[in-house]
């Protein structure tokens, strides 16, 4: 808030006081007056006095009143105040004339609306009410002294003066006027100034506080401040981004009740060796694994003592999954030279094998046992053929060519063709689930690789009985874009816990039969398109593998 505005404020709240206070005074008047009046047979108090003073304290309400309406009206201000300030120097002249004049000690009540004047006048202003002061207390003696007005002997004393005394009580007085003035005026600027001084260094205070909450807020590393106790005191905008919760749920809470992976950083015996920077997990509100790189530091106050620590931590949950996936690439890029390589090697001899077996078959009358094991030779030249060509679908880059794929299309096809290959696993029981059009952007071949590889794994693990489910439908992910989501689940054989992360490796197989590229390839595609894949599993129970595929 603007300086002025606020020494404004409080001014005509000064202002508002001085008159409450002047009503209370006149409100006590009222009453002394009305007790001499009753008691008239007692005191020698003449009527036509005490009805002067009633007109007088009756015009002072009035005048209050109108004090109070000027109130907040800029444009009347000097009018207000001094109109106040006169009409009490009239006021405190008629009590001193009451109270003996010369001998009053109501006379000291005029430095009162000396002092007043230099807090609402200024320097100045101070000056104009002590001369208008001192006029009045001058003239009053005067006045009297030369019998121009009575004195009232009735409520005052009777003093022999002689024109020196008097003029020695006007001088002096008008002097301490002027000075009063000069001093209260002197204070209250001093008082302005150190006021103003205050309010600038708050203001300026405020904005640097300003300045460095937005710096805080708005850096995208988590910061939090704690006591020495451990108790959370600042938790900015990017710590509540990282961690899924809110300030106010951990404000004032031990950080290591919140955050106990953080314990080894509040390790006193290891403190110096705490600072330098740690990698630690935690668990973001949701369940959800994130990986920080984290520091601490001593927080000290402008004295050099330690008061708390600065807790500075990023999300380093893409960094780890970005070089999880450059190190995938890497084996993935020396997989590819060994699958040309393989190609070229095995290939030519398959074939060579092949062409051999069948004419063999046609010119030679076999025995049935030779039969047997010519289909047997049949059979494992087929898996090694189907080997490499997984093992060069791993390799496989992403086409850059991509379009508009009806996943339930693909789907509808794959298990038709599913289920007459697998007629004799007549105890298995496939499902579909959809929910309308589905349709990712991606390479329609990849896409339907992907949902055979998922669906053939799915059998593999049932064995001879069992069920398996595909659902697919559209969904939006963290990101607020559109997924295509396949999940195939089964109830067979299940994964241990300590293989889930594994699955996703080339040739990591549990399966007696299995190559362990299915899987691999399904993630190589999806990682390929940016998209996600998931996978829960119970032993004995069943798997769920769950793949987003980018929408079109």
């Amino acid at each position: 808030m603007n300086p002025r505005i606020n020494h404004d404020i409080r001014t005509w709240q000064r202002l508002r006081l001085l008159i409450i206070g002047r009503v209370i005074m006149l409100s006590i008047s009222l009453l002394v007056v009305f007790v001499l009046g009753t008691l008239r047979s007692l005191l020698p108090v003449s009527p036509t006095l005490l009805y002067s003073v009633y007109a007088v304290i009756v015009g002072m309400y009035l005048l209050s009143i109108l004090y109070t309406l000027l109130l907040g009206k800029e444009k009347y201000y000097y009018l207000n105040v001094y109109s106040q300030l006169i009409v009490d120097i009239c006021l405190i002249s008629f009590l001193v004339y009451l109270t003996g004049s010369i001998g009053s000690n109501y006379s000291l009540l005029y430095s009162l609306v000396i002092i007043y004047s230099a807090i609402f006048l200024g320097r100045r202003g101070a000056l104009v009410i002590a001369s208008f002061a001192g006029i009045a207390y001058g003239l009053l003696l005067e006045l009297e002294y030369f019998n121009v007005i009575p004195t009232l002997y009735s409520i005052g004393r009777d003093y022999s003066v002689i024109t020196q005394d008097v003029l020695v009580r006007i001088v002096v007085h008008i002097l301490s006027f002027y000075l009063l003035a000069f001093l209260a005026s002197f204070v209250v600027e001093q008082e302005k100034k150190t006021r103003s001084l205050l309010e600038e260094k708050e203001s300026a205070f405020n904005q640097l506080d300003l300045l460095f909450r937005s710096i805080i807020e708005s850096v995208d590393t988590g910061i939090m401040t704690t006591t020495l106790q451990g108790r959370i005191k600042t938790f900015n905008r990017a710590a509540e981004t990282i961690t899924g919760l809110k300030f106010h749920l951990v404000q004032d809470h031990q950080i290591l009740e919140i955050f106990p992976e953080f314990g080894p950083f509040f390790d006193a015996k290891q403190f110096e060796l705490n600072q330098s920077r740690r990698e630690v997990t935690i668990m973001r509100w949701g369940g959800v694994q994130v990986h920080l790189g984290c520091s601490i530091n001593p927080l000290k106050d402008k004295y050099g003592k330690q008061i708390g620590h600065i807790l500075i931590f990023q999300d380093l949950t893409e960094i780890k999954r970005m070089e999880e996936n450059l190190e995938k690439s890497k084996r993935l890029a020396l997989i590819g030279e060994m699958a040309a390589g393989l190609a070229h090697e095995m290939r030519n001899p398959l074939a060579s094998i092949t062409g051999s077996i069948q004419l063999l078959g046609q010119t030679v009358n076999l025995e049935d046992t030779d039969k047997r094991l010519m289909q047997i030779i049949m059979r494992g030249k087929d898996q090694l053929d189907s080997f490499v060509r997984d093992f060069l679908l791993l390799a496989r880059p992403i086409p850059e060519k991509r379009e508009s794929v009806n996943v339930n299309h693909i789907a509808d096809e794959i298990l038709e063709s599913t289920k007459m290959a697998n007629q004799q696993k007549k105890n298995v029981k496939m499902t579909k689930i959809s929910s309308g059009d589905t349709r990712a952007y991606a390479n329609e071949g990849q896409v339907r690789q992907v949902i055979q590889n998922l669906i053939l794994n799915a059998i593999q693990a049932v064995e001879e009985s069992g069920n398996i489910s595909l659902e697919i439908w559209m969904t939006k992910l963290e990101d607020k874009k559109e997924y295509a989501q396949i999940k195939v689940t089964d109830d067979g054989c299940g994964i241990e816990e300590k293989d889930i992360k594994k699955v996703f490796e080339p040739f990591f197989t549990n399966k007696e039969k299995g190559t362990g590229l299915g899987l691999a390839i399904v993630s190589r595609i999806v990682d390929g398109y940016g998209g996600k894949i998931a996978i829960e599993s119970v032993v004995n129970q069943g798997t769920s593998v769950t793949v987003w595929l980018p929408g079109s």
